[in-house]
This record gives C-alpha cells, structure tokens and sequence, in this order.
C-alpha cells in the first residue's frame, strides 16, 4: 500500500460549484472534510495542509446565514445545513471562499455570508492563481 509523507505538508483547492449533496450537505464541503480525514488515518495531521475551496455557481448558496438561505432556497423555514461543516473545516484551518461575481448576481452583500468565510473576486481568476502557486487542483464538485 502507498501511503503519503507524513512529515511533508500539502497544498490543494477545491473547485465547488455544484449544489449537489452528500449526507445532507454540499458535495465539495463533504469530500473536503473527508481529504482531512484521510491525511489524518495516514499520520499528517490538518497542520500540515493548506486547503483552499471555492465556491461558485450554485454552489454558493451553501455559504449563506440562514435568513438569505431561506430567501435563496425558497423555504423560510429551512436552515442551511452546511453552517457547521463550514465552521468545523474554518476550525481546521481550511479557507472557504466564495465568489464576489456569484453574490452579486444574486444580490447578497457580505452580512449575507457565513462568519469566517472569505469573498474573493471570482472563482476562476481565484483558481487559476492558486493552481499557478502550485496547490493541486481537486474538482467535479
């Protein structure tokens, strides 16, 4: 079995634009708490990784507080279920983004986005300059 270097750290982005779901929770978010995990069953701790997920497109919505969810799903009663997942890969040392351009076709403003979530200008200026800084490039999310 090929394991990793568990003394070497690692540098990767998500592209998350799908609203697609896994376990009740954005698709990209889950597969990217599971790459942690994954490190951590082969001894590299989340110290060691410098993650990065974009979000764009449809999958925006999955990075709004739960009043400009309601109104973005058309429920008012719902409440976004990715709020925690966010928090816990932010904990993590995970940087969660979301695309300025989507917000703004859709008219939120940055009170409309979860704490702790960072807004960059586009996704794919965002992605190419991250994929140019030599992070790996993990997509169909």
């Amino acid at each position: 079995m090929i394991l990793v270097e568990k003394d070497a750290s690692y540098r990767a982005v998500y592209d998350i634009h799908s609203k697609r779901e896994s376990a009740g929770i954005n698709r990209g978010l889950y597969y990217a708490r599971g790459l942690i995990e994954a490190f951590r069953k082969q001894g590299v701790e989340a110290k060691q990784l410098d993650i990065h997920l974009v979000l764009h497109g449809d999958a925006a919505t999955a990075l709004l507080i739960d009043d400009t969810y309601q109104v973005a799903t058309l429920d008012p009663f719902s409440i976004n279920p990715n709020g925690k997942i966010v928090q816990d890969l932010i904990d993590l040392g995970v940087s969660v983004e979301i695309c300025h351009s989507a917000m703004k076709s859709k008219g939120w403003k940055a009170a409309d986005v979860l704490p702790g979530v960072a807004i960059v200008h586009d996704g794919y200026t965002r992605l190419i300059k991250l994929q140019n800084d030599g992070y790996a490039l993990v997509g169909g999310f």
